[in-house]
C-alpha cells in the first residue's frame, strides 16, 4: 500500500529526479522510492553483515552501467524495481525486528 507524503526537495535534487523520470520514463514518486530503496541496500547490510540478500545495492551499479550501454525496455526497468523493493523491504523488515529484540531487551 502506498502513502502520501509532502517531501521538501532542494532544487539540485529535483532537477536531478526530474532528469532521470525523463531517462527511465518513470513518476517522480518511483523515483524516489528507488533512492530511497537504494540507500536502503547500501545501508543496513553494513550494520547486520549476517543478513543475505539476493539482490545488493552493489548490482543495481552494475545495472545502471550495463544501461550506459545499451537502454534498457520499460519492462526491464519495471522488473529490476520490483526486485529493488522486494530486497529493500526484506532489509527494512530485518532491521525493524532486530532493533524491537534491542528495545525489548533494554526494558528487561
Amino acid at each position: 500500500m502506498l502513502k502520501r507524503y509532502q517531501v521538501l526537495l532542494p532544487d539540485w535534487l529535483e532537477d536531478y529526479i526530474k532528469l532521470l523520470v525523463d531517462k527511465y520514463d518513470l513518476s517522480f514518486s518511483e523515483v524516489i522510492r528507488a533512492m530511497i530503496c537504494n540507500w536502503i541496500l547500501a545501508t543496513i547490510p553494513n550494520l547486520y553483515p549476517e543478513l543475505k540478500l539476493g539482490f545488493a545495492s552493489k548490482d543495481i551499479h552494475e545495472l545502471i552501467k550495463a544501461e550506459a550501454q545499451e537502454n534498457m525496455e520499460r519492462e526491464e526497468v519495471h522488473r529490476i524495481l520490483s526486485k529493488i523493493y522486494f530486497e529493500s523491504r526484506k532489509a527494512a523488515e530485518y532491521r525493524m525486528a532486530k532493533e524491537q529484540k534491542k528495545k525489548k531487551n533494554k526494558k528487561k
